[in-house]
């Protein structure tokens, strides 16, 4: 295989591909909409000089709902783009998936 018939199969494949986490794009929006007042009512809390523990708790149960969002979109990579580049037999490809997502981890542990 030639490198412009590689581009052109790497494109085509790339194109063709949707976004793991497509089928379920309109729960992670709603899920983000609930995040997003989530934290609109610890600014409001703070505002109002709420206790300080009850701030922490909401930020807690903001923080825990962000992490359900990372680690479902973690798998929807998983499951599609990484299955969908091994399915292609491009090891490269793959394994640029692989790496994509353990650097993910990596992020999501550190924070």
């Amino acid at each position: 295989m030639t490198t412009e018939t590689a581009t052109t199969v790497s494109e085509t494949a790339t194109a063709a591909h949707q976004h793991g986490y497509i089928s379920d794009k309109d729960r992670y929006r709603a899920r983000m909409k609930r995040i997003e007042g989530q934290a609109r009512g610890i600014a409001k809390m703070i505002d109002d000089e709420k206790y300080c523990i009850d701030i922490l708790t909401q930020v807690s149960a903001l923080t825990r709902a962000l992490q359900g969002v990372a680690t479902g979109l973690l798998d929807d990579h998983l499951k599609h783009c990484v299955l969908d580049a091994a399915k292609l037999g491009d090891d490269d490809a793959a394994i640029a998936k692989i790496q994509e997502a353990t650097d993910a981890i990596n992020r999501l542990v550190r924070s």
